[in-house]
């Protein structure tokens, strides 16, 4: 049997992190809250259906599972998804902040804007007692 080699990466997922922080906007807990509900302003929550049901979402945030929202953005996919060509404020998140700030990297990388996520993801939210409803 073989031995297996570890791959060797060029970019740590915590490099690509610290990359995106320094080139996207954070919105704080506060930033967030009081945009809910706002028109021009579309949550956009990356976690997993599964984590939703579990967990709770921010109410009348729209599920993007991480791994469709490229061909969602892209208005040649045929995935495309009419509330990404709005010119809305997108505001990404997911449990706690590193997917969202990878993929609002991502989003704006392909122009999307303006995209931002939320600092400390679904998790502070909910820590800080923000409203959460239960998706069945």
């Amino acid at each position: 049997m073989a031995a297996i080699m570890p791959l060797e990466i060029k970019r740590s997922v915590q490099e690509m992190f610290e990359e995106a922080m320094r080139e996207i906007e954070t919105w704080s807990l506060a930033q967030a809250r009081d945009s809910l509900g706002r028109p021009g302003v579309t949550f956009i929550d990356l976690r997993d259906p599964r984590e939703i049901w579990r967990d709770g979402a921010i109410p009348g945030a729209i599920n993007v599972t991480r791994g469709m929202l490229e061909f969602w953005i892209d208005p040649a996919s045929p995935y495309a998804k009419d509330f990404f060509q709005t010119g809305d404020r997108f505001v990404l998140f997911c449990a706690g902040g590193v997917r969202s700030a990878l993929a609002a990297k991502t989003a704006q990388d392909m122009g999307l804007a303006p995209v931002c996520h939320i600092e400390g993801g679904f998790g502070a939210w909910k820590k800080a007692g923000h409203p959460v409803e239960k998706v069945e």
